[in-house]
């Protein structure tokens, strides 16, 4: 057999996502060029590892178990890395976070210098929703959580590293009377919420509760991106973090709407179960942001004092 460390890695993403496409995503790669490793990968054994019915992918019991021997394979490859490194005196390892999506547009602020100093490391950030960013946590698949909203059922620890703020946002041509109320709004355009385990919008279900407040029309879609798209198409209004409209505000595209008890403030944390083990990669990241969190966000964030 000549199969590759990277027709090992391409299965594997393979069998994680169950997806070409999906692994072809998140490899940064062209989907033919992923479905031509598979094939290769896949002549060099005369068992199936996958079967295709309608248009997706199913891994074979076969498969299942040569995907758990190239993540064996892979991990002991970091291993020699990490070995080689270390013993040059570098801090070594695998820093692994699960992030809210709306997390995506500050924690990469907070990691980039840390990258940077410490080349030995590998990262690893998953960005999905509120839900499956606990339940990772749960599972400890991962070091650390981003969150802006605490999990209630789970005993853990924290470093607070900035405030959300959540705005009633509309596209720039949709004119509002000057003392125009949340409830006239919603009489008027769709509501746009982000999908069923998403931390925003169980925040937007909290506020309307609080203030009996009701949408005729809805609209529910699965991404931050999502949303603001629709924002800026005109399909209706909704209830973001500033965090992810800092373009679209700069270039007069989307509005903040002016309302009574807005913005909804909480805070973004990264979390960690209490009592975990921490990695020597892991322990040095804390430091580091006890250390360097206040003048990142002086550097980087000066702008969210605005709103």
């Amino acid at each position: 057999m000549k199969y590759t460390l990277n027709q090992l890695h391409i299965f594997l993403k393979i069998v994680q996502t169950q997806s070409v496409t999906r692994a072809s995503e998140e490899l940064h790669l062209t989907q033919p060029a992923v479905s031509i490793q598979l094939k290769n990968f896949q002549e060099q054994f005369e068992i199936p590892l996958t079967e295709v019915i309608g248009r997706r992918i199913y891994i074979t019991d076969f498969g299942k178990e040569i995907a758990e021997a190239a993540e064996k394979i892979i991990n002991q490859v970091y291993a020699l890395n990490y070995k080689t490194l270390a013993f040059k005196g570098k801090l070594t390892g695998r820093l692994k976070i699960s992030v809210v999506s709306t997390g995506k547009y500050i924690l990469p602020y907070f990691l980039a210098d840390f990258m940077k100093q410490h080349s030995g490391v590998d990262l690893f950030m998953d960005v999905t929703n509120k839900e499956k960013v606990v339940d990772s946590l749960v599972h400890n698949e991962v070091d650390f959580a981003l969150v802006s909203i605490l999990p209630t059922s789970l005993n853990i620890e924290q470093i607070d590293l900035l405030h959300n703020k959540l705005f009633l946002v509309n596209d720039k041509k949709t004119k509002f009377k000057k003392d125009v109320t949340i409830t006239e709004i919603f009489e008027s355009l769709p509501l746009i919420f982000r999908e069923r385990g998403s931390g925003t919008r169980q925040i937007m279900e909290q506020f309307m509760e609080r203030n009996n407040i009701s949408a005729l029309k809805k609209m529910e879609l699965t991404s931050n991106e999502a949303v603001k798209q629709a924002l800026l198409a005109g399909l209706g209004c909704s209830i973001m973090p500033l965090i992810g409209i800092k373009n679209e505000l700069h270039n007069n595209e989307l509005q903040i709407i002016p309302i009574k008890g807005l913005p909804i403030t909480s805070t973004w944390s990264l979390i960690w179960l209490k009592g975990k083990k921490h990695s020597h990669v892991s322990t040095s990241f804390l430091d580091y942001l006890r250390k360097e969190k206040n003048q990142i966000i002086q550097d980087k964030f000066n702008w969210y004092n605005r709103y």
